[in-house]
């Protein structure tokens, strides 16, 4: 979660209040996107019933469920607003030959990946274990877990893959 305002005051008799928006808030916000509070140290979620924008750093807000000065008051004058902090694809990417080097453990065995072989119908881990090299695909379902801090591969292998 990212902050992203602060709610300054009562706007209104509806239960609109006047937002403080800091420098990180979305140009593209769409109200359709839930913004959050924090009560009871639990994020909630609330949907904009109308927003509009009072220059660079300001905003009027109407939320769904708020509609009285009473509850605006009690739930959401001074606290901060949040947005969920968004996921991009490229936080997942990496390229396989990225992983070259990196400690792998199959069935509690310990050893290292050695190289990749890059094939449109069968790309190739070599994985080296108990000094013996291995090829195994390079498939998605055969990898349990990829810690890059540790630049440890765990995998998970089809009994028989590996000849002993």
């Amino acid at each position: 979660m990212i902050a992203v305002g602060r709610i300054g005051r009562i706007f209104g008799n509806d239960g609109g209040v006047m937002v403080t928006l800091y420098t990180n808030f979305p140009d593209d916000f769409s109200t359709q996107e839930p913004l959050f509070v924090v009560i009871d140290k639990l994020a909630v979620p609330i949907f904009c019933n109308s927003f509009e924008r009072r220059g660079q750093a300001g905003a009027i807000i109407t939320f769904d469920d708020i509609d009285s000065v009473r509850r605006a008051e009690e739930f959401l004058v001074g606290r901060e607003i949040f947005i969920e902090e968004e996921q991009t694809e490229d936080d997942d990417e990496f390229y396989m030959e990225d992983l070259i080097g990196f400690d792998v453990v199959v069935d509690g065995r310990k050893g290292e990946l050695t190289d990749y072989y890059d094939s449109e119908a069968n790309p190739l881990f070599e994985i080296s274990l108990d000094g013996k090299e291995h090829l195994i695909p390079a498939a998605e379902e055969f990898i349990a877990q990829i810690d890059f801090d540790k630049r440890i591969i765990k995998f998970v292998l089809p009994e028989g893959l590996l000849e002993l």
